[in-house]
């Protein structure tokens, strides 16, 4: 049991009584999402750097145009 606390406590998001704020709320509708063009995110390079909730994301275009999104 006291395991099962800890993890828990350092992967709050393996715990599935709590509910993660991207899930949908019941009786409230979703909000659109926004549409980016890559091009505006790219600009003429071929990668971009993304922060989100503390880390480090690289968005880039293939040579085949496709996009890859690694941490």
């Amino acid at each position: 049991m006291q395991i099962r606390t800890i993890l828990n406590s350092i992967m709050p998001d393996m715990n599935p009584k709590r509910k993660r704020p991207d899930q949908p709320v019941p009786g409230i509708p979703a909000p659109e999402p926004a549409v980016l063009e890559s091009r505006h995110l790219l600009g003429e390079g071929a990668e971009v750097l993304i922060r989100h909730e503390g880390r480090i994301y690289r968005l880039r275009r293939t040579r085949l145009g496709k996009l890859i999104l690694t941490a």
